[in-house]
C-alpha cells in the first residue's frame, strides 16, 4: 500500500486551523469525554497537530498500521501539518511491524520528512528513519538516511551498527564502529549481540574482552548477549567466570539474567547449578519456570521435569508452548510414551494452545524414540503444517536404529524436497544402507551425492580446556597435542580390550569412515 505524498511548501511553517474548523478534528472514538469536551470547548484550545498525533499514537500503539495511515492521510486532507513527534510515531510502528506495507509507508514518511527537512535537521527524525529501513530489511537506505543527516548523535550512530548487525553486514558495522568517535555500552552491546545472533559466538567474547579493555561499564544487557555466547559455545569455564562477574554488579539479581544464567548451565550439561540459580530468585517469571523445566528435560531428568511443570502451575502460572515443549521432550527422552499423549492433550483442550510444529516434533521424537516408527509417520502425515528438517531428520535417526529401511527412504523423498543440498540427509541414508548391508543402495545415494555436487562436511567434536575451545575432526592430525591426543587414545583402546571390549567392524565402511 503506498500512500500519496501531501505536495507542501518546505519552508511553510504549520498554521493552526480556527478551533471551529470541522476537519481540524481527528476521530475522537480513541479518547474519553473528557478529552473530548475539551477539543470542543471554546475556552480550552487544542493544538490540533497534538490532537491528530495522539489520535494516530493511539492505533500505533496497538500495532494496527493501516488505521494509523489511514488517520495520517485524514490529518493530511484537512490541512493540519505533522511535526516530528508524528513522523517518529509513524515510523516506529513500521520499525515494530515490518513487511512490504511498512517499507511503502515507510518510505511516504520519509518523503514528508524530506519535504519538510526534518530527515536533516531532527536528529530524532532521522534516527528513527535508520531504525525503520533496517528493521525492515533495507539497510542501504538506512545508510542513506544515515548520511543525509545535519546533525548525528550516539544514538544514531549506535542505530546504524545495530542495523548492520541485524541485516548480517558485519564488515560494514565494524567499520563504522571503528570511525565512531564516542563508544558507550550500547555501541559495544550492538556489536557483542549482534554477532551472537549470527552465530560468531567466539568473536562475541572477543569483543567483550576489547570492551573491557577499553574500559566502558557493561550493562545486563551486555551481559546477557556474553552468557548466550557461553551457552551456545559449551564454554562453562568462561560462563563461570561472567557469573562471577555479575554477581558483583549492581544487576546481579535482575531477572532476566538470571534466566540467561540458568538456560547457560543448563546447555553446558550442569543442571544442578542452574536449579541454584534458580532457588536463589526471590522474583521468577514465565521464562524463569520455562528455562528449568526445559534444563532438565535436555539433560534427560524428565522427573524433575515434570515436577517443576507441575510447581509452575501450583505457583499460578499458567504454561505456555514453551512450558509445553520442555514437558513433551522430557516424556520423549524417558520413554513415558502415555504421558506424553496426556500433556499433549491438554495442551489442547484444556489450556486451548493450538500445537505448534515444535510440539507436533516431540510427538514424533516420543514415538521415534519407543520404535513405534509407524504411529511417529502418521502423527508426521497429520500434522497441520509441512513437517521441517528437524522433525524429519528425528524419524530418519529412528529408522537407522531400527533398520526401516522402507520408511527411510519415504522420509528421504520429504528430506530433499525441502533441502536437496543438505549432506548429512544422504550420509544417514547411506549409513542406513550400510548398516543392513545394502551395499547398493549405499553407493547409490553416494552416487546421488556426486553427481549433484553435494560434499560430506566433515563433522567435529570440542571440548574447553581452561575456558578455551579445541575442536577435533575425524583423522584430523593439526592439532598441536595431536602425539598426546593418539597416545591416550591407543592407552584407551587397550584398556578397553583388557576389560573384555570387542570392536564390531562392519563388512564395508560406512560413509562415516571416510
Amino acid at each position: 500500500m503506498i500512500l500519496p505524498a501531501c505536495a507542501i511548501n518546505p519552508t511553510q511553517l504549520p498554521h493552526p486551523p480556527k478551533p471551529s474548523s470541522l476537519n481540524s478534528v481527528p476521530n475522537q472514538t480513541h479518547f474519553n469525554t473528557n478529552q473530548s469536551l475539551s477539543l470542543k470547548h471554546p475556552s480550552k484550545y487544542t493544538d490540533p497537530i497534538v490532537a491528530w498525533t495522539s489520535s494516530i499514537a493511539q492505533y500505533c500503539k496497538g500495532g494496527h498500521l493501516v488505521k494509523a495511515a489511514s488517520e495520517f492521510v485524514r490529518m493530511r486532507e484537512a490541512n493540519i501539518e505533522p511535526n516530528h513527534i508524528t513522523l517518529i510515531t509513524l515510523l516506529s510502528v513500521c520499525a515494530h511491524h515490518p513487511s512490504q506495507i511498512s517499507i511503502s509507508f515507510g518510505t511516504t514518511v520519509h518523503a514528508h520528512a524530506c519535504k519538510l527537512g526534518l530527515h536533516v535537521n531532527d536528529v530524532m527524525v532521522g534516527t528513527a528513519l535508520i531504525d525503520m529501513y533496517a528493521k525492515c530489511g533495507r539497510v542501504d537506505f538506512a545508510r542513506l538516511a544515515f548520511n543525509q543527516m545535519g546533525v548525528r548523535n550516539l544514538v544514531s550512530w549506535n542505530t546504524m551498527i545495530d542495523g548492520y548487525m541485524r541485516n548480517g553486514r558485519i564488515e560494514d558495522a565494524l567499520q563504522l564502529f571503528d570511525q565512531l568517535p564516542v563508544k558507550n555500552a550500547v555501541s559495544w552491546t550492538a556489536l557483542i549481540g549482534g554477532f551472537v545472533k549470527k552465530d560468531f559466538h567466539e568473536e562475541a567474547l572477543e569483543c567483550f574482552r576489547e570492551m573491557q579493555l577499553a574500559g566502558v561499564a557493561y550493562d545486563y544487557v551486555t551481559i546477557i548477549a556474553v552468557i548466550a555466547a557461553c551457552a551456545n559455545l559449551g564454554t562453562l569455564g568462561l560462563g563461570l567466570w561472567v557469573h562471577r562477574l555479575v554477581m558483583t554488579q549492581a544487576f546481579r539479581n535482575n531477572v532476566r539474567v538470571s534466566n540467561s544464567l540458568i538456560d547457560m548451565y543448563s546447555r553446558c550439561g550442569c543442571i544442578e547449578l542452574a536449579r541454584q540459580v534458580f532457588d536463589r530468585m526471590s522474583n521468577r517469571t514465565l521464562v524463569t519456570w520455562n528455562s528449568i523445566i526445559v534444563g532438565f528435560a535436555v539433560n534427560g531428568f524428565a522427573d524433575e521435569a515434570l515436577n517443576y511443570f507441575n510447581s509452575m502451575q501450583e505457583e499460578g502460572f499458567k504454561p505456555d508452548g514453551v512450558s509445553y515443549t520442555g514437558a513433551l521432550m522430557a516424556c520423549s527422552h524417558a520413554g513415558l510414551i502415555n504421558e506424553g499423549l496426556k500433556i499433549f492433550e491438554n495442551m489442547r483442550r484444556v489450556h486451548r494452545i493450538s500445537p505448534r510444529i515444535e510440539h507436533y516434533g516431540c510427538l514424533v521424537d516420543l514415538y521415534s524414540r519407543a520404535g513405534r516408527l509407524e504411529e511417529a509417520w502418521n502423527v508426521l502425515k497429520n500434522m497441520p503444517m509441512r513437517p521441517n528438517e528437524v522433525v524429519l531428520g528425528s524419524l530418519l535417526a529412528a529408522c537407522r536404529t531400527q533398520g526401516n529401511i522402507g520408511l527411510a527412504e519415504n522420509v528421504m523423498k520429504y528430506l530433499i524436497e525441502l533441502d536437496p543440498g543438505k549432506d548429512s540427509n544422504y550420509v544417514l541414508l547411506s549409513n542406513i544402507y550400510a548398516a543392513v548391508g545394502k551395499w547398493d543402495g549405499a553407493t547409490k545415494v553416494r552416487r546421488r551425492m556426486k553427481e549433484r555436487g553435494i560434499q560430506k562436511i566433515p563433522g567435529f567434536s570440542s571440548i574447553e580446556i581452561d575456558s578455551s575451545i579445541h575442536k577435533f575432526v575425524a583423522g584430523d592430525k593439526s592439532h598441536e597435542e595431536k602425539d598426546h591426543i593418539y597416545a591416550a587414545l591407543e592407552l584407551l583402546s587397550f584398556e578397553l580390550q583388557l576389560c573384555g571390549y570387542v570392536p564390531d567392524f562392519p563388512r564395508k565402511e560406512s560413509y562415516e569412515d571416510e
